[in-house]
């Protein structure tokens, strides 16, 4: 039996997306598709005194059907303000230093030039600090073919999947037939139930980067993720 999901990469992405990654047996990072512009590809938000306030990555969209994976940095100092207006905000949070540690060399170091790169080394690092073993593979190690569906259909049986992890937003669009045929459950994420913790500038608000979790919680972070409460299940 083998569980796989298949996602974007997201820029510092908010603590559901590791819930996804800690549910599954592998991770597939689906950057092949086309860049949408004010979507979570190339920014996140963070708690203020003022209110959320976004950390967005400038990038160079030189055409439309430019994807993901070919999307450019436009300002590699983007990242370090981020850092600096991330340390502002969370100056009194408990364990600052705790979020520092795990990745301030990823903010203050010479960005690497595509969008995608970045995103994936925040993701990785971050899962590392929550303790999530989950392998994280490419589009590319499987190169599916077909439509939206059949390429999402290929690459689950390319990668010896059985069932397939999906977040919530999929249902509009997802052929759940096409993964029967191929002997593939399809499974729908739930992101009821998250704990609240001690979180910086309420009033609480569980859909910010995973960041304000890290600072907030420190060592303990994992323990108000659904995968410690579920288990590996979704």
């Amino acid at each position: 039996m083998k569980r796989i999901a298949i996602l974007q990469s997201n820029y510092i992405p908010w603590k559901g997306y590791f819930d996804i990654i800690a549910a599954v047996d592998e991770f597939v990072v689906y950057d092949c598709v086309q860049y949408t512009k004010n979507d979570w590809r190339n920014r996140n938000q963070i708690k203020t005194a003022q209110g959320k306030t976004w950390l967005t990555i400038p990038v160079r969209q030189r055409e439309l059907a430019q994807t993901v994976e070919e999307t450019e940095i436009a300002d590699p100092r983007c990242l370090r303000r981020h850092w600096t207006t991330f340390r502002q905000a969370y100056a009194k949070a408990p364990h600052l230093r705790h979020c520092a540690a795990l990745v301030e060399d990823l903010f203050l170091a010479e960005p690497p030039r595509l969008l995608a790169e970045a995103n994936l080394g925040f993701i990785r690092r971050i899962c590392e600090g929550l303790g999530i073993d989950t392998r994280i593979s490419n589009v590319h190690d499987y190169a599916p073919s077909g439509d939206r569906n059949e390429r999402l259909v290929d690459l689950c049986r390319k990668a010896g999947a059985t069932s397939y992890l999906s977040g919530p937003a999929a249902r509009s669009y997802l052929d759940e037939s096409l993964f029967a045929a191929a002997g593939i459950r399809v499974e729908w994420m739930r992101y009821d139930g998250y704990p609240e913790y001690p979180q910086p500038h309420p009033p609480f608000d569980h859909y910010v980067s995973v960041l304000d979790l890290l600072a907030a919680t420190g060592p303990d972070a994992r323990a108000h993720l659904l995968a410690h409460s579920r288990g590996r299940g979704a």
